[in-house]
């Protein structure tokens, strides 16, 4: 069994009279005649935020900004060829700034319409997003390893942990990653099947032993290195496009990486603000931490 794997960004955009923006699927995507909101994959190096604005320009004519994050979700999905897809998706609420509404000239939609969710056969997650009722299909495992293509894009989730204390916990890059020895967010890659939320679970125990409850989305961010170097010693044209929650450990233990042998992370450990602010940070870190004050 083939399975594949895509990240991808979409915009709920509503009308004055609360109807949403929605594109039909061509002859040429994997579900023809099928609804969905305006968007797509995220192209090499590209920030999913670029993807919605270019996607909508592409698929309905229209120019939109975006005014906040909707949802982060995965799913899976059984594809004409009996491949599965797993696909990362960024949902933002945008609204239309100019353009004139027209279809997509050629590509995997036909149509771009105001309508009314429920009246339309809708993708799965565009039905969840909006709220109307869909049966979803079950699609057990084990999977395999997806396709490795020569472009690398990572879809990762991580934690800006914090406990009762007010204190943060960070993790210290190991060497032969990028980034090493500077200090940086728990989290990770999710792996195949899972959702952002299960990936996170799992990653903030693997690199520092804690439990947490996921609060609040803190912000999406992106790194593009076409020139990155992997462990092994093997160039990487490497996209990594993390979103960034935010993290409640109500009881904290000591930390400690549970992860096997070889993981890109060092070490765990929790810092005061203060103590923290003199660390050598991650862009991600350093931004998160200052966010969160």
């Amino acid at each position: 069994m083939k399975i594949r794997r895509r990240a991808a960004a979409y915009g709920v955009c509503r009308s004055t009279g609360g109807q949403v923006l929605l594109t039909r699927g061509s002859a040429d995507c994997a579900f023809p005649g099928v609804w969905s909101l305006p968007g797509g994959g995220i192209d090499q190096g590209e920030h999913p935020a670029d993807t919605v604005v270019r996607e909508f320009a592409e698929e309905t004519g229209l120019d939109v900004r975006i005014t906040g994050v909707r949802a982060v979700l995965a799913d899976l999905a059984r594809l004409p060829d009996d491949s599965i897809e797993h696909t990362d998706r960024i949902v933002y609420d945008v609204e239309v700034t100019g353009g004139t509404l027209r279809p997509e000239t050629a590509g995997t939609s036909d149509l771009a319409a105001w309508a009314d969710p429920a009246a339309h056969p809708l993708l799965p997650f565009a039905a969840g997003v909006l709220g109307v009722p869909f049966e979803a299909a079950v699609i057990e495992g084990p999977f395999g390893e997806p396709e490795r293509p020569a472009q690398v894009q990572r879809f990762g989730a991580y934690a800006l942990a914090t406990d009762p204390a007010g204190r943060v916990m960070l993790t210290l890059i190991a060497d032969g990653f990028p980034g090493a020895g500077q200090w940086h967010l728990a989290g990770g890659g999710t792996d195949f099947g899972e959702t952002p939320e299960q990936g996170l679970a799992r990653e903030l125990y693997e690199e520092t032993s804690q439990l947490g409850r996921i609060t609040g989305l803190a912000g999406i961010s992106h790194s593009y290195n076409p020139s990155a170097v992997g462990p092994e010693g093997i160039p990487l044209d490497w996209h990594v496009i993390r979103v960034v929650y935010r993290v409640s450990v109500e009881e904290p233990v000591a930390a400690a990486v549970t992860e096997a042998a070889g993981g890109s992370t060092a070490r765990a450990a929790w810092f005061t603000a203060d103590e923290a602010r003199n660390l050598r940070l991650t862009e991600v870190a350093r931004d998160a931490l200052a966010q969160a004050g």
